[in-house]
């Protein structure tokens, strides 16, 4: 094996050639993409399109909105029909519709428990609630469904501000 003696000097300068060459690496432009809008695209050009896109964007125009508000319509609705249905309270019935997990359902329960009418309390939970429920398409707890004398459905209420819009326009007793 033959041992080449390099001397404090040529180290020195093999350190100095390969710092200079490290400093003067000429390469390409590394490209990153990331995903900005939904999909991948390159960073560089991510904003290219954009004046387009809003160019072409469509306004809401509110002026082809309606201004009233659905559930206040429910109840004009449901109190103009108690209103004709819901006269005499010793005629009439009620069906509540409650949960026992439901948060609504207690301040319901307090307020029907007050109205001085005939009615009926069903638990959803049980089959047969859950049976009676889907017999008159109730969906939700809780529901208040009032009947006439005939048995038939006059009103439907979901919570104790309409149950008072509905029952103070037929001008039923309240305790609570």
């Amino acid at each position: 094996m033959v041992k080449t003696a390099r001397t404090l000097a040529d180290v020195e300068a093999d350190i100095a050639r390969t710092k200079e060459a490290l400093a003067n690496v000429k390469g390409t432009e590394t490209e990153v993409y990331a995903r900005i809008v939904g999909y991948y695209r390159s960073v560089r050009n991510w904003n290219k399109g954009k004046r387009d896109e809003y160019n072409h964007r469509k306004l809401f125009v509110y002026d082809n909105t309606e201004n009233r508000i659905p559930s206040e319509a429910t109840t004009v609705a449901q109190a103009e029909c108690a209103k004709t249905a819901v006269s005499n309270a010793a005629a009439v019935s009620y069906e509540l519709f409650t949960r026992k997990t439901c948060p609504n359902c207690p301040p319901v329960k307090d307020y029907m428990a007050g109205v001085e009418m005939n009615g009926v309390n069903i638990d959803v939970d049980s089959e047969e609630g859950l049976a009676r429920a889907a017999e008159l398409g109730v969906f939700a707890a809780p529901t208040v469904i009032f009947y006439d004398e005939n048995g038939a459905e006059t009103a439907r209420a979901h919570s104790v501000k309409e149950l008072k819009t509905i029952l103070k326009t037929a001008a039923l007793p309240v305790s609570a």
